[in-house]
């Protein structure tokens, strides 16, 4: 059987009595990092004999093999992972279809999760809901990322790290403009948590105030189609303003949006029908 192992995301407690049960008695561990699991297995007051394997994201592919074999053997093998669910945002996919192609029976240890947890938190709505997993590293492909979410009427969840937080919240008020509402959630369930509740400006501003540490996970509330119904002519009489100022077309659409607080290409389109003499 293959096993995926919800583990606590902070507070230890949070573990079930299955959980700690099934860990003692398992035979095969395959583990994201064998030092935070064994860390765990102590705050737990709880003893493994199963053998650890490592899994992680670089040896992943490479285990496959290995583990598909103890599992089509008749051996039970447990997947754990730093935190959270086995598959989001961490290995545990691929393993989960070579056992359905090799017709291995799989339990899921329900646990705690980042992705609900946060999205509780925010205030935000909640009956539709996208998670995207990490941001991308680069500002050329965060930009990009963000702009495909402009319109994205669900919430939105995403993961981002401490030493990227403030220029990635740069990108997404470039694409989101800086008014989204947006709430960033950090340390979930541990003893320094912190839920930061905002306009997309708020949380950058926050982000500047202090040094980042810890897990980080972003809800942004989802477009609402009566943000199209915008005033056009004030946002034409607006670019048209900046460019007599000295900025370049681009520049003004740019900061156009960033005052109303939509995006860029709702600022673009306007002006293409503008320019046409269209209406949107």
């Amino acid at each position: 059987m293959l096993i995926l192992a919800g583990l606590p995301i902070g507070d230890a407690a949070d573990a079930s009595a299955n959980l700690k049960s099934i860990i003692e008695k398992v035979e095969f561990i395959a583990a994201e990092d064998s030092r935070k699991f064994s860390r765990l297995c102590q705050e737990l007051g709880i003893r493994y004999s199963g053998k650890i394997i490592s899994f992680f994201e670089g040896n992943e592919v490479e285990r496959i093999d290995e583990l598909t074999k103890l599992l089509i053997s008749g051996k039970d093998v447990l997947v754990a992972t730093d935190a959270g669910m086995p598959g989001v945002s961490d290995p545990g996919y691929r393993l989960v279809r070579a056992a359905i192609e090799n017709n291995v029976k799989i339990k899921v240890l329900p646990g705690p999760s980042a992705v609900t947890t946060a999205l509780l938190l925010s205030g935000l709505p909640t009956d539709r809901f996208c998670f995207e997993g990490f941001a991308p590293r680069t500002s050329a492909a965060r930009v990009n990322w963000f702009t495909e979410l402009v319109e994205q009427p669900r919430t939105i969840i995403y993961f981002e790290a401490p030493h990227r937080i403030t220029e990635s919240l740069k990108d997404a008020i470039s694409a989101f403009g800086a008014d989204r509402q947006a709430v960033i959630c950090r340390e979930m369930s541990k003893q320094y948590e912190e839920v930061v509740r905002g306009s997309m400006d708020d949380l950058l501003q926050w982000s500047k105030s202090k040094e980042i540490l810890g897990e980080i996970t972003v809800v942004v509330s989802g477009f609402n189609p009566e943000d199209r119904d915008i005033d056009q002519k004030s946002i034409i009489e607006s670019v048209l303003r900046y460019e007599s100022s000295g900025m370049s077309r681009k520049e003004a659409m740019a900061e156009v949006a960033k005052s109303y607080g939509i995006a860029k290409r709702t600022v673009f389109d306007v002006m293409v029908a503008h320019k046409s003499g269209d209406k949107i």
